[in-house]
């Protein structure tokens, strides 16, 4: 049984670095340096997920439109349809979406509020975990 999207916030934490939507790309862009992360998630009213700004997005940003794009608002260079998941969500099937649509930041969205973000490190440790598991109990069995 793969284990859930809930059993990584457990253990990881439920904190996410949001902005707002009218922050400019060089605020976001020293958000993201200064928490060492690759991505924030924009929230509007009631910590709704209005979109998930990325290093990728800041780095097409500037390769489109110059260092000009710096002084533009978040929401004019975020990807505004954002995958989410919830905390039932299983492992496995995260792990899947995450590799088929190249995505390394889901944010997690419980009765429309943003709850917390998995990346794929999160999926790939939990995945790690699984397995030395499985391990184990094999090892455990053939022992007798």
């Amino acid at each position: 049984m793969s284990a859930s999207v809930r059993s990584i916030l457990e253990a990881k934490g439920r904190e996410v670095v949001t902005i707002g939507p009218n922050v400019t790309l060089a605020e976001a862009a020293r958000t993201l340096d200064e928490h060492r992360i690759g991505a924030v998630v924009v929230v509007g009213m009631e910590n709704r997920i209005v979109g998930i700004f990325t290093e990728r997005d800041l780095v097409r940003s500037i390769s489109g439109f110059g260092t000009g794009a710096l002084e533009q608002p978040v929401s004019a260079m975020m990807t505004a349809s954002v995958y989410r998941c919830n905390e039932g969500t299983t492992v496995n099937e995260l792990m899947e979406v995450m590799s088929s649509r190249r995505f390394r930041h889901v944010p997690v969205e419980e009765n429309g509020k943003l709850c917390g973000i998995v990346s794929i490190g999160d999926v790939v440790k939990s995945r790690m975990r699984e397995v030395e598991a499985e391990a184990e109990h094999i090892k455990a069995y053939i022992a007798g």
